[in-house]
């Protein structure tokens, strides 16, 4: 049983907030949709989809996924598993037998895809390293947002070479993997992971706009990031500070002409491009069932707890991970309004989505402004203005 959220005064709720933080010059552009109970509720979108053209910001404009490729791939691997042609304790290098990154005492472990699936492999990003004192940057390896032109064989050996955080299983860190797991979706497809996402999830979702390369009906957004007095176009290549947690800083590198590259490889945990429209009828699949691309017992590893009580570092307060997706645990730990059971993630060009099964309620909020889109006051104030607090 659900127990859908009141829609009346919703959508005017949301509206205020969204062209709120667009005239504050919080944001560049942006779009909301909620859909309550499979009926849409919010249709909201306001300021620039590109400041130097003047070209409005639409619900069907185009952009940058970044991570939002992330539960996509998931579920595509999800739909490999369910055809036999995989599991998910499958070791990694049954798929890439090079594939062999070493723990610090040099031993060799095993890694399976529920490790890549779940971020339990000991695998990182390189803006979660200090910029003074980072092993990814001196192996060169790519986030899957910067160094266009980077075959993917080229960035998997490069990060097979720096050693793991910890033994697979020991730990939870967000991380590469879901490129790792792009590369084995394509050897078990035989096929490119663009081929594959539209063969299994896009033409099943009626997709047009969305994959990995930019459509050529309609503008991609510009990309911006967060400043004052307002957000500065990024350019194509853009370095923006990270305070990590321990107070130390890192940087994060974007190249938003990465994905207009051919020779770039499709980055699975960052690499596509799409519409809010389009991202909303994967989420909805997900929130009802799978149909029709997973099956229902599928579907619904993206709201059960994968890591046990693994720390999550800073997102340990209330939160565990699924497959695809951090899991709201515990509410009142998370000083959240969601409801047990719901998962969300983010996308670091300034994007995040919700879905609340027991609330029958789906919110996708893309923006293209980062990380002020993706984190902090403006998503939480607009997912509290659909929930009403």
């Amino acid at each position: 049983m659900t127990n859908p959220l009141p829609v009346a005064g919703m959508a005017e709720r949301v509206a205020g907030v969204v062209r709120g933080a667009v005239a504050r010059a919080r944001l560049v552009g942006a779009v909301v949709l909620v859909s309550v109970d499979g009926a849409p509720v919010v249709r909201c979108s306001a300021g620039l989809a590109d400041r130097d053209a003047g070209s409005e910001m639409r619900p069907d404009t185009p952009m940058r996924l970044a991570s939002l490729t992330k539960p996509v791939v998931t579920a595509l691997a999800l739909a490999l598993a369910e055809q036999g042609r995989l599991t998910l304790d499958d070791p990694v290098t049954r798929f890439l037998p090079d594939f062999r990154p070493p723990c610090a005492d040099g031993s060799v472990p095993v890694i399976t895809l529920r490790h890549l699936l779940t971020h339990t492999a000991g695998l990182s990003y390189g803006f979660a390293f200090p910029r003074n004192d980072n092993p990814y940057a001196r192996a060169g390896v790519s986030d899957g947002i910067a160094q266009p032109g980077m075959a993917l064989a080229d960035n998997l050996a490069r990060l097979a070479s720096v050693p793991l955080l910890f033994a697979p299983g020991q730990g939870w860190a967000y991380s590469l993997a879901l490129d790792v797991v792009g590369g084995v979706l394509e050897r078990v497809g035989d096929a490119g992971l663009p081929d594959l996402v539209q063969r299994h999830i896009g033409a099943k979702l009626g997709w047009t706009r969305s994959g990995f390369s930019v459509p050529g009906t309609a503008g991609l957004a510009a990309a911006y990031a967060d400043a004052r007095p307002a957000p500065v176009a990024m350019g194509a290549h853009y370095v923006m500070p990270r305070i990590l947690p321990d107070g130390g800083t890192s940087e994060i590198v974007f190249a938003p002409d990465r994905v207009r590259d051919a020779a770039s490889y499709p980055s699975g945990g960052a690499g596509m491009v799409g519409t809010a429209e389009e991202f909303l009828r994967f989420l909805e699949a997900l929130r009802t069932g799978g149909g029709p691309i997973l099956s229902a017992a599928s579907a619904a590893l993206f709201s059960q707890n994968a890591i046990g009580d693994l720390p999550m570092g800073p997102l340990d307060q209330g939160m565990r991970f699924a497959v695809g997706a951090a899991l709201v645990d515990d509410p009142a730990r998370a000083r959240s309004p969601l409801s047990r059971g719901a998962f969300t993630w983010g996308g670091v060009y300034g994007h995040q989505w919700i879905v609340d099964p027991d609330r029958a309620t789906t919110i996708v909020m893309m923006s293209n402004t980062a990380l002020a889109g993706m984190a902090g006051a403006y998503p939480d104030a607009v997912r509290d203005a659909v929930y009403g607090v």
